[in-house]
């Protein structure tokens, strides 16, 4: 119970922007140009590139988005973990937002 007292810990996206839904990873983005919000789920057998010389981050992502408003691209890298923990991550282009952001813009 002294968790609900406290609240819930703000996500630290820069260490970890990924929500883990169902198998698959989503992480919500938002572009530096048009401010043009995406949601991009990454399902773990399919999306994830296997990194076979590289043993302790045996998966990785190399994204790119394109959105409707610019023609602005966004380049998603990350390495991870054979748990799917991210060790890297980096965007260009855009930058990061929380779930509660992205929904929030949704209502607009």
């Amino acid at each position: 119970m002294l968790f609900l007292f406290f609240g819930r810990k703000k996500k630290n996206l820069e260490r970890d922007p990924f929500y883990r839904e169902k198998g698959a990873l989503v992480v919500y983005i938002k572009c530096d140009r048009c401010g043009e919000v995406f949601r991009s789920h990454l399902r773990r057998g399919y999306d994830f590139i296997v990194d076979y010389d590289s043993p302790s981050t045996p998966y990785k992502i190399d994204k790119l988005y394109v959105g409707s408003k610019c023609p602005n691209r966004i380049r998603l890298t990350a390495t991870f973990t054979s748990s799917y923990k991210p060790v890297s991550v980096s965007i260009e282009g855009g930058t990061f937002i929380t779930k509660e952001e992205f929904e929030e813009s949704q209502k607009q």
